[in-house]
C-alpha cells in the first residue's frame, strides 16, 4: 500500500502526516508513506484544497484533517 500526503508543508499537513502513521501503528499495516509537496504533483490529482490524503493513486480526503480512526477506516 502506498499512501500520499499531498500539500505545501503547512500544519494541518504535518497533522495529517502524524495521524496516518498513527492509524498505521494501531491497525498494524505497513504502507509507504509519502509527502508530496509540489504544487504541479498535487494538481495532477486535481485536488483543489489541501491536505489530502491518497492511497494507491486514489485520492480519499481532500480539505480535512483526518483523524487516525478515519483513516484507519480507509485501509
Amino acid at each position: 500500500m502506498k499512501i500520499e500526503i499531498l500539500g505545501m508543508g503547512c500544519s494541518k499537513c504535518k497533522i495529517l502526516y502524524e495521524n496516518t502513521m498513527s492509524a498505521l501503528k494501531n491497525a498494524g499495516k505497513d504502507a509507504e508513506v509519502v509527502k508530496i509537496e509540489d504544487l504541479e504533483k498535487i494538481t495532477e490529482y486535481a485536488v483543489m484544497t489541501t491536505p489530502a490524503l491518497a492511497i494507491d493513486g486514489e485520492v480519499k480526503s481532500a480539505g480535512k484533517v483526518l483523524s487516525p480512526d478515519e483513516i484507519q477506516k480507509l485501509f
